[in-house]
């Protein structure tokens, strides 16, 4: 069931997926971090950087037509 105070316009969906994708790249950083001799964490964290500002360039240039305020 769809929750009628949350906002389904693209900007709004693309912001929800900055969890997500923080914790993937977090992941994902980890397992190389395990498996390739060379790429620790300490050298690959700036990912986790590029990641979140993806997320906002693309949060950013999306449209935000329909978007609906939340109801207090």
């Amino acid at each position: 069931m769809a929750d009628k105070n949350r906002c389904e316009c693209e900007r709004c969906r693309i912001r929800r997926l900055m969890g997500p994708v923080v914790l993937i790249t977090i992941g994902v950083l980890f397992l190389l971090d395990q498996t390739v001799p060379g790429l620790g964490f300490g050298r690959l964290w700036p990912v986790i950087l590029l990641a979140i500002g993806g997320v906002q360039l693309a949060t950013s240039l999306a449209s935000s037509e329909g978007h609906v305020s939340p109801q207090n």
